[in-house]
């Protein structure tokens, strides 16, 4: 898979950008930021904490992957995206969503999935000719 061609690099670019600001809004709330006085672990739990700082590590290294054009980044954002829809859909105490936050990153996700079929097909029709 190529994501340097056009249409490719650039929705890679700017799902890189929608990552990197994803992974540093966990790490914020994993540093406790706006939540008072209140120590992120308690407010969350220890697994709640653990869960949210793996998502937050996956999606600042699948910018990193996406900015270098690199499929695995992709691959790396859809795997944190899918674990955190699940954990919502299944009603886990985890991972707390707004409607809107769902919205996103459900949009995001759809993104990076055309994305990775949009440059596998690329790649299959670069072999063929």
């Amino acid at each position: 898979m190529d994501f340097r061609t056009e249409p490719a690099g650039f929705l890679a670019r700017i799902l890189a950008l929608v990552s990197l600001f994803m992974g540093l809004g966990d790490a914020t709330r994993l540093l406790g930021l706006g939540a008072g006085a209140t120590s992120p672990i308690v407010a969350m739990g220890l697994i709640g904490f653990l869960l949210l700082a793996g998502l937050s590590l996956m999606r600042l290294f699948a910018a990193v992957g996406l900015w270098i054009h690199a499929p695995w980044g992709a691959v790396v954002l859809a795997g944190s995206l899918v674990v955190e829809v699940v954990l919502y859909l299944a009603g886990s105490a985890w991972v707390s969503l707004s409607l809107w936050g769902f919205i996103f990153k459900l949009a995001v996700m759809l993104a990076t999935s055309a994305l990775l079929v949009f440059a596998r097909r690329a790649a299959h029709r670069q072999i063929v000719d």
